[in-house]
């Protein structure tokens, strides 16, 4: 039974994968533009909206699908080799992943209570972390080392 399921789950962890990279990209950009362009109370206003949308209705359940859809593949006993640097390099990778995500949820929470304290600057560098932890991850899979 797994076997015929696993392409179904492996395709939806792909998908998931995919838009929460895409909200981990786009985040911390409304981050730089809200801290450099919320210059009015309604600029202000709609970065805080599109930041808590982009976070509860895309990113939340995309990471919830990836983690789910990655630890049943990863139960399933043909998947992994567990005798392989390769799962253990991944996980790593994840782990960075889901910190920058929370990282990110919390940034997300000091700008509703407009206590944020970075540049732009600074967020521009904290996007390049999931260019980071996705290159670890992507090598680790398909290189298999």
């Amino acid at each position: 039974m797994l076997d015929t399921l696993y392409p179904w789950i492996k395709a939806l962890h792909i998908m998931a994968v995919i838009s929460w990279m895409a909200g981990l990209f786009y985040l911390p950009r409304l981050f730089v533009y809200h801290v450099e362009r919320g210059t009015s109370p309604e600029m202000v206003e709609t970065f805080k909206v599109m930041e808590h949308k982009l976070l509860r209705v895309i990113m939340n359940p995309a990471m919830i699908v990836a983690w789910v859809t990655g630890l049943t593949m990863a139960a399933m006993p043909w998947v992994l080799d567990l005798g392989a640097i390769w799962p253990y390099s991944k996980f790593i990778g994840l782990i960075g992943m889901t910190w920058f995500h929370i990282w990110c949820a919390k940034r997300r929470r000091i700008f509703e209570a407009d206590g944020n304290s970075l540049t732009g600057r600074q967020y521009r560098m904290m996007n390049e972390v999931p260019t980071v932890m996705m290159v670890i991850i992507v090598i680790s899979v398909v290189v298999k080392i």
